[in-house]
């Protein structure tokens, strides 16, 4: 438990940086051992490849590392990803030999590329979903030489003067690791070899290639897009786990490693947090819309994402929540100036006191009551009783609040927000259910820097 401990912690002091362009691409670095081997991990190139991504996103979020060190980029391309494009502006991957400086994505290129060649970086995975199965041989349509999914792919034999520069060994142990781990024989794994300094135009282009011709060994992975988003991720999974092993990296990861596992925890622990977490909003099941959220004008750059492939976008009249490729929840926003006064808020919550903190989450089985505090008005949402504009001091159950209110489509969780005078001091949610645990959820915010354009 104390390294997932450890690992929020360190996503949090990451993740709180965040406010600057919502859609700038995020390094995420894992582990503290300076003299270890040190991992690039890059998803979302192409925005299209959501098995690439969600898996960066998974090892970002729910690993740690114990020996060496791992740094990940899940969204390197993350306006492509929220517009399920392969790229906005063209192909990031063909950018990577020249690039004139009036392309939108020069900047991004330009940083990924100073991350690649830090000289801590040894290794670099780039991580991709790709069409069929590649087969040395012709099969059919679908299996065969000019297929890309399920392939470790290297640019060359080996790479001279580098420490795992051993290309084809190691991605030829890489594939044996994920053909042990098949979920059906069909889905094997092989290693493709573009042979780029041949003559292969295209993949001269790449970022691997970037990589090799500046003494980085880097290998492309491809999970097949025949499979839904789980299925690929858990391959890539395994083939990073391999790389890891092989490069004397030593990890834990708090999810077993089955597509199950990995959806769970692909969604698990999404929240979102506005105003140093004051009003923070668990995105579990959340409602496509949610109306009259008490934020300030600049929220679309004050926020503070539980995971890296969470962000949220401005559009004049409202914020769309993304989660990587999925739009998540619209907040409809009623600006406040804020009022940072109020750390708790006093509740009796089934007949026992609790001070929860502002922006925590707290569970309820039958009723709760918000203990007055004076020079504070509350409102909980979807609750009213004529003449009451303070709803301090009233036993509150799931029956006296409005199902349409509740920010999960369940109907369970619903928003307590604190004023003081004419600003927001901050939100707490309740969440009606069964529970012996009264007070959850209030976790810091995720060392991160943060790049792109």
């Amino acid at each position: 438990m104390k390294y997932i401990l450890g690992l929020l912690l360190v996503l949090c002091t990451t993740l709180a940086a965040h406010a600057r362009n919502p859609l700038d691409f995020t390094l995420l670095k894992l582990g503290n051992d300076p003299a270890g081997p040190t991992l690039l991990v890059i998803g979302g190139i192409q925005g299209d490849e959501p098995g690439g991504f969600n898996a960066a996103g998974v090892l970002a979020s729910h690993y740690a590392i114990t020996k060496g060190n791992v740094w990940v980029v899940p969204n390197l391309n993350f306006p492509s990803i929220i517009n399920r494009s392969r790229g906005l502006h063209g192909d990031m991957n063909r950018k990577f030999a020249r690039l004139g400086k009036e392309d939108p994505e020069y900047n991004t290129v330009e940083k990924i590329k100073s991350i690649i060649l830090h000289p801590q970086v040894d290794l670099i995975l780039n991580l991709h979903d790709g069409s069929g199965f590649y087969r040395p041989k012709w099969e059919n349509s679908v299996r065969n030489p000019d297929r890309w999914g399920q392939s470790v792919i290297i640019d060359q034999e080996s790479l001279e003067d580098s420490r795992f520069g051993n290309l084809a060994a190691m991605a030829t142990v890489a594939v044996a690791d994920a053909n042990n781990a098949l979920l059906v024989p069909e889905h094997l794994y092989h290693l493709k070899n573009t042979r780029t300094r041949d003559g292969d135009v295209e993949m001269e282009k790449t970022l691997t290639y970037f990589a090799i011709n500046h003494g980085k060994p880097a290998f492309g992975v491809e999970a097949s897009k025949s499979f839904n988003t789980a299925t690929r991720a858990y391959y890539h999974v395994r083939i990073l786990e391999s790389f890891m092993r092989q490069a004397g990296i030593r990890f834990e990861r708090d999810f077993t490693l089955t597509p199950e596992g990995l959806e769970a925890a692909m969604n698990r622990n999404l929240h979102l947090a506005f105003h140093d977490g004051r009003l923070k909003l668990d995105m579990d099941n959340i409602r496509s819309t949610l109306r009259y959220m008490p934020l300030s004008r600049n929220a679309g750059n004050d926020f503070i994402p539980s995971k890296p492939l969470l962000t949220v976008v401005d559009e004049g009249n409202g914020y769309r929540v993304y989660y990587g490729n999925n739009r998540i929840t619209q907040l409809m926003p009623q600006y406040f100036d804020y009022d940072d006064s109020l750390k708790t808020l006093r509740l009796m919550v089934d007949g026992k006191q609790t001070a929860a903190p502002i922006g925590s989450m707290v569970q309820v089985g039958e009723a709760f009551e918000v203990t007055p505090e004076e020079g504070y008005r509350v409102n909980v949402i979807g609750f009213t009783r004529s003449g009451v504009e303070n709803e301090c001091g009233i036993s509150i159950s799931k029956n006296d609040i409005m199902d349409a209110y509740s920010i999960d489509k369940a109907g369970t969780v619903y928003r307590v927000e604190v004023y003081r005078e004419n600003k927001f001091s901050g939100m707490v949610l309740v969440r009606f259910g069964d529970a012996n645990v009264h007070l959850v959820q209030n976790n810091a915010p995720p060392s991160e820097d943060t790049m792109g354009r």
